[in-house]
């Protein structure tokens, strides 16, 4: 009996030193040194005030799994063919929906069949920041170079590495959380030439809060990795400077195209289905100039998201960190605001472009283009049930904001895939 006390009190005594982490990537705070989940954890902990992520953006770590490593995972060498059910139930969300409308629609639930459905789902679209999946994955590529044999050193290396915005932020508009962890100060601003943040909060901003300075800034040092490789952890922002003002735009532009497009073709993604060519600030491009333009496809995205459930972006612990990195713990828009995802785990990327010209009775807003509206989202979703899916959409609907098509659909799309 005393034994029995005395290993209850280790146990609690351990709990109370150590306490078990149960949110990510708020929890992940440890891992990544990304300074806003440590923010959410002390809100989740009680310690400071705050709004708290919905329920299913509070997975912890652990939980966050990939679910096509198996057999499943080899059955999709290529996208199926369309489950007749599946797609006339799909066909039926569309008849009222502008004709723009393409998607790709997967469901991986386990324990069933996999089921695919599409409309138009090679048709091209301006992917806008979903683009910056592409960036995602190439800077996964060649952390791999420069640590080939360890995961744990890329990671850190990511944690540890830490780089100036400079001219290449110029010019932005999106928001990114700023914390202070020491004086507990917290505040969103667009990022400036004089910022320094890690390599891990750059990527976090360039995801979650899609800001196109840290998109920019990650796709800068992705070339530099490339370049300096097993030197690149101690390269200066002086060796770096006299790197891009010393090489050829020509040259730079070829290898920054080459570098976030060649992943996507070992993915099996053709340059008609998804490609880049332009970086994502202004700033940036008077470095790199652009080159080819840029589009996505439904069927594109699709593959992208089959290639991170399966493991094959890089290795399995590289795919399981870009999931990680997609999951939702941000402010959730369009598709993913739906309140039947509420208590889903979501892993999510928007994009959006729009541009306007003048005409007759029409008061251009934002995301109301007369000339090209863009409005795309890539979605996993994991429901509480067991229900787990993969979301393409993609839609250019002129003269309208169509985020509440989005998260309608998002609410439709989810009673299709039944329990």
């Amino acid at each position: 009996m005393i034994s029995q006390v005395k290993i209850l009190l280790i146990v609690l005594l351990s709990l109370a030193v150590f306490p078990i982490p149960i949110h990510y990537p708020i929890d992940g705070y440890k891992q990544t040194g990304i300074d806003r989940l440590l923010r959410l954890q002390r809100i989740m902990d009680g310690e400071i005030k705050g709004d708290k992520p919905p329920l299913g953006a509070q997975k912890s770590i652990s939980e966050i799994n990939l679910h096509l490593l198996d057999g499943r995972g080899d059955s999709l060498q290529s996208l199926p063919a369309p489950n007749p059910m599946l797609q006339k139930e799909l066909n039926a969300l569309f008849p009222r929906l502008d004709e723009s409308y393409s998607i790709s629609l997967l469901d991986i639930t386990p324990g069933r069949e996999i089921r695919y459905a599409t409309r138009e789902e090679q048709r091209g679209f301006q992917p806008g920041s979903v683009g910056k999946l592409a960036v995602l994955a190439s800077l996964f590529y060649q952390l791999e170079k420069v640590y080939p044999g360890s995961f744990e050193k890329r990671q850190q290396l990511l944690r540890d590495k830490k780089v100036r915005g400079g001219a290449w932020v110029i010019y932005n508009e999106h928001e990114v959380p700023v914390y202070n962890p020491e004086t507990d100060e917290f505040w969103r601003r667009p990022v400036n030439t004089s910022d320094v943040f890690s390599l891990y909060e750059w990527t976090d901003h360039m995801i979650s809060a899609s800001s196109n300075a840290a998109a920019s800034v990650v796709w800068r040092e992705l070339i530099l990795m490339d370049e300096f490789k097993l030197d690149y952890p101690g390269l200066t922002e002086e060796q770096a400077d006299k790197y891009f003002s010393e090489t050829p735009k020509k040259e730079l532009s070829m290898k920054a195209m080459a570098l976030v497009n060649e992943p996507l073709r070992q993915l099996g993604i053709s340059s008609e289905e998804w490609r880049l060519g332009k970086l994502f600030t202004s700033g940036a491009t008077q470095i790199i100039p652009a080159q080819g333009g840029s589009i996505g496809t439904p069927r594109g995205m699709m593959k992208f998201l089959v290639a991170i459930e399966k493991g094959a972006i890089v290795d399995k612990a590289s795919s399981l960190e870009i999931k990680r990195l997609l999951y939702l713990t941000d402010r959730r828009i369009r598709f993913s605001a739906s309140p039947a995802l509420t208590n889903a785990a979501v892993y999510f990327k928007s994009g959006s472009l729009y541009k306007c010209q003048p005409e007759e009775d029409f008061n251009c807003k934002k995301y109301m283009g007369n000339v090209f509206n863009f409005m795309n989202s890539v979605v996993i979703v994991e429901q509480p049930d067991g229900r787990t899916y993969l979301v393409c959409l993609m839609s250019n609907v002129l003269r309208k904001n169509s985020s509440g098509d989005h998260y309608e659909l998002a609410t439709k799309i989810d009673r299709l895939i039944k329990p």
